[in-house]
């Protein structure tokens, strides 16, 4: 029997009984579903996070010491250290915003305008950042990041001019970005450290913790153990002090575990869709049981005929097969709009945003998924296909004919 007349018969006993097929598919289509909507919402929130942390988040570093850093220790740790690309103080304070009814915590990020970049926060999505002349002479401006701009004006594009009262003064907003960690009620601002000083009166000449941003291609891990050693020695501060501290941490550290914990997740997934996999798996085999006893008498009129065993399990394999296939195809399908559902429900309802999940969030769709599910469909149709298919090619052809 050659391969289109296997296919046709398949298709053809498919048809006969859409509404048994339908139903035995029920499990593969869930498991597909599942499978294909919950690894591309994992990617794609995924990707958002990591997005939201700049395009420089790997090569970040957070620099912390229980003895106060000066500006002196920072420029001393950078003629040291020539893997650090750029090295600064990052500035915060909180404050309160309200409007109308509504009231917001506001981050204001005290930020030079040669250390955006740094930070994660040169990605411009509507306006200008600060120039170096700004941040010098403390001008009143700031930036916003996309999920601030679209709480308080709907849009990006309607933010711009705007301003917002920051502690002791107001700041007009110069442009939006993509990053912050804005949740519902919550704003991030970034804007010059000597406006920062001037709107909190902040004196203070030292600071616990620092920003570097490592040059591309540096080991993060050793560069981390040595920034640590240098501010030991500056600070005077042993390894072993109960007392003091120096640490360094590296952005990649934790996009590392961010990743490791998503895998984690979509393995867990995973595990859960297989289970409805393996209970469509049952379900066909209980089909094709069925569909072996209900055509006896044809599977021994095709052995009268010439039909060899052989022919026989590849008539009863395809069958088995096109099932599982067509449930592949139905669960790819659903996947795809579940999880632009999912998306959209997780964006609008802003659960992401307490994640840290800024702007859009798109499904990260993988072709490799998508074969691998296929991949698993005939492998099913095959594996629990087998048994029913080989059941019936040892069926003997008197008593099949004799059969009622």
């Amino acid at each position: 029997m050659s391969a289109r007349d296997l296919i046709q018969e398949a298709l053809h006993s498919l048809e006969a009984n859409k509404g048994r097929s339908l139903l035995t598919i029920l499990g593969i289509v869930i498991g597909i579903a599942s499978v294909i909507a919950m690894t591309s919402l994992i990617g794609g929130i995924q990707n958002s996070l990591v997005n939201s942390l700049g395009l420089n988040a790997a090569r970040m570093v957070q620099i912390y010491s229980s003895q106060e850093l000066t500006e002196s220790d920072i420029e001393k740790l950078q003629k040291l250290m020539p893997q650090i690309e750029q090295i600064g103080i990052v500035d915060s304070a909180y404050t309160e915003y309200k409007t109308g009814d509504k009231s917001y915590t506001v981050m204001a990020q005290g930020v030079d305008s040669d250390m955006l970049d740094a930070v994660g926060a040169s990605k411009l999505v509507a306006g200008r950042t600060y120039s170096q002349a700004e941040s010098q002479s403390g001008s009143r401006v700031a930036l916003i990041s996309r999920g601030g701009a679209d709480q308080l004006y709907g849009n990006e594009q309607d933010a711009l001019g705007k301003t917002i009262k920051v502690a002791n003064g107001e700041v007009q907003i110069v442009g939006v970005i993509d990053g912050g960690s804005d949740s519902m009620g919550s704003l991030t601002l970034y804007m010059p450290r000597e406006t920062i000083s001037g709107l909190f009166g902040d004196e203070n000449p030292s600071f616990p913790s620092v920003t570097a941003l490592a040059a591309e291609g540096t080991d993060m891990d050793e560069l981390c153990k040595t920034i640590e050693s240098k501010v030991r020695a500056m600070k005077g501060i042993a390894e072993d002090d109960e007392y003091d501290s120096v640490s360094a941490t590296s952005m990649k550290s934790a996009i590392d575990a961010l990743n490791s914990f998503m895998g984690a997740f979509s393995l867990i997934m995973g595990a859960v869709a297989s289970i409805s996999l393996l209970v469509g798996g049952i379900g066909i085999m209980n089909m094709m049981l069925t569909n072996v006893t209900e055509r006896i008498r044809e599977i021994g009129i095709r052995r009268a005929l010439g039909a060899s065993r052989r022919d026989i399990t590849a008539q009863f394999l395809a069958e088995s097969s096109a099932l599982c296939v067509t449930g592949g195809l139905l669960g790819v399908l659903i996947g795809y709009l579940l999880a632009w559902g999912l998306t959209f429900f997780a964006a609008s309802s802003g659960i992401m945003s307490e994640f840290g999940a800024t702007g859009t969030i798109t499904p990260s769709f993988s072709i490799t998924t998508v074969l691998i599910a296929f991949a698993v469909s005939v492998g099913i149709g095959v594996i629990f296909g087998f048994y029913p298919a080989r059941r019936a090619a040892k069926l003997d052809p008197v008593e099949c004919l004799r059969y009622q």
